[in-house]
């Protein structure tokens, strides 16, 4: 996440499934607006559930009444069996004072049946066989089990729909059955219900707006939390004195809150941090600055045993062959231990910091130097060099530089078999000058590879074969060196092919 990116906003590492995963935002909008579409969808549900129960209640009592009604032309107040007043057929129920529009009415008088409905304008409309043959079977059906008095449901499908009909036996024996349409019902409860979705739904949009609103201001401490541990994980605490001042806002580390506790507690492990920082740093320093005094103390000792060496065996006195081999011993011994002086000497002072020469170097012709003196050093190897027709100039120091190329070369010269071909290449690559040393000798071991260019680093694979006077520092300064002149240096190795690669910025 860059510094001060809004939280939630980071890339997105892709889970194990290939799914990115859910910020804390996300998911508390989301929580929120899905619990709000939850509580609409219930409460719209119960809402027409009930609002469809009464409207149906009050449509069974219209239909009651509807049957109480048409009961007058059936001699609802005559004795049984007197049938001095003929049948009414459906069209004289329907035509009844007082019967709204959508009337549904069917006589059977045990020989003929007449069934019709009104439409809007009040006109009568016939229903067709299937309808009127489904209604007689509900009519001796309601009669059969005595539910004349209970309004029930019937499809009639087509332009019908479904209506709710009561069922009735008149005095005189005839049958008939009154009904009216469902769809008021269903009709009323429907409007009920996309009222309440539309409601519904701008009030989860509305919801939806404002809870990432109110969560994005919720979170802001947390995202100064996060930009602080960002800007304190991209400082380089791996090396060199690190001031660690980076801290959580005191406003942040409030720790009634549950942000607050987190920032909180960040500052106190930054606290730990810094300290142990300042502790390692110190611990540095000194063993720093006495490795310093010793490599500069232990160099005029060393020059005198050498002197001393040098003098007694041109002293041409006759010595015995044993102290003439000793006192060559010495002497070599003290060449190799003042080349291990030197070498601690510069890797100290470079890890303090100071400043190398910054002057333009002939990089051409450092190479042709370096190459001629490895080749008068290492006969039995083949020896190339690829430079460009210009002369390439880096910004640096001349004999650092020459000491980290001689290195490569040494390096490359000692750890492999005579007959190995060594070629050194130099190009230009955008601001930066590359140089690579590749041979075709036995590679380093895939083990030894990452810990290469640490100080006292050795092996004892094939490549490393008689390193018995190797300092291990060779790569070390190497390394040192170059990343101090902002550069860069890699290895890339396998059986057959070693190369390193050397990236210096133009001068």
């Amino acid at each position: 996440m860059a510094p001060g990116a809004p939280f939630g906003d980071a890339p997105i590492i892709p889970t194990r499934s290939g799914r990115a995963p859910w910020t804390l935002r996300r998911r508390l909008v989301v929580a929120v607006v899905g619990l709000l579409a939850l509580v609409s969808l219930v409460i719209g549900v119960v809402s027409v559930a009930i609002l469809s129960a009464s409207l149906m209640d009050g449509l069974d009592q219209q239909v009651k009444s509807a049957a109480e009604r048409s009961s007058v032309f059936f001699g609802g107040g005559r004795p049984s069996g007197d049938f001095s007043i003929p049948t009414p057929t459906a069209n004289d129920v329907l035509n009844g004072p007082s019967q709204p529009p959508g009337t549904l009415a069917l006589v059977y008088d045990g020989s003929a049946v007449t069934a019709g409905y009104t439409d809007d304008t009040g006109a009568v409309v016939d229903l067709s066989n299937d309808q009127v043959t489904l209604l007689l079977t509900e009519l001796d059906s309601a009669v059969q089990e005595g539910t004349t008095s209970v309004p029930f449901s019937v499809d009639l499908g087509g332009d019908v729909g479904e209506y709710r009909v009561l069922a009735q036996a008149a005095r005189t024996g005839a049958l008939y059955l009154v009904g009216l349409p469902v769809s008021t019902v269903t009709g009323t409860a429907t409007q009920l219900a996309l009222i309440i979705a539309i409601v519904s739904l701008a009030g989860i949009v509305l919801v939806a707006f404002l809870a990432t609103a109110i969560v994005r201001l919720a979170l802001r401490p947390l995202q100064r939390v996060t930009a602080t541990a960002t800007r304190v994980s991209e400082l380089p605490l791996d090396r060199g004195e690190v001031s660690l001042v980076e801290r959580v806002p005191a406003a942040d580390t409030d720790p009634r809150t549950e942000v607050g506790r987190v920032g909180s507690a960040l500052n106190r492990m930054l606290d730990h941090v810094d300290i142990a920082l300042e502790t390692r740093q110190a611990s540095e320093n000194k063993v720093r600055q006495f490795v310093a005094d010793a490599s500069h103390e232990l160099r005029t000792p060393l020059a005198s045993i050498r002197g001393y060496s040098e003098l007694t065996r041109r002293s041409g006195q006759e010595l015995p062959p044993d102290a003439i081999h000793a006192l060559g011993r010495i002497e070599s011994e003290s060449v190799r231990m003042t080349g291990l002086v030197e070498d601690l000497l510069l890797l100290a002072r470079l890890d303090e910091g100071r400043e190398l020469e910054r002057e333009p170097v002939d990089l051409t012709r450092l190479l042709v130097d370096v190459v001629s003196d490895a080749h008068a050093a290492g006969r039995d190897h083949s020896w190339d060099l690829d430079l460009p027709e210009e002369p390439v100039l880096a910004a640096g120091d001349g004999p650092r530089l020459h000491q980290v190329f001689a290195n490569l070369l040494a390096n490359a010269r000692v750890h492999t078999d005579a007959g190995t071909r060594v070629q050194v290449a130099l190009t230009v690559e955008g601001a930066t000058a590359v140089v690579t040393v590749t041979d075709d000798g036995p590679g380093i071991p895939e083990n030894l590879q990452e810990t290469l260019f640490e100080r006292f680093a050795r092996g004892d694979s094939s490549r490393f074969r008689g390193t018995g006077g190797s300092t291990g520092l060779g790569l070390a300064i190497v390394q040192a060196v170059v990343l101090a002149h902002q550069g860069e240096v890699s290895v890339d190795s396998r059986p057959g092919r070693t190369s390193f690669r050397v990236v210096l910025p133009l001068a």
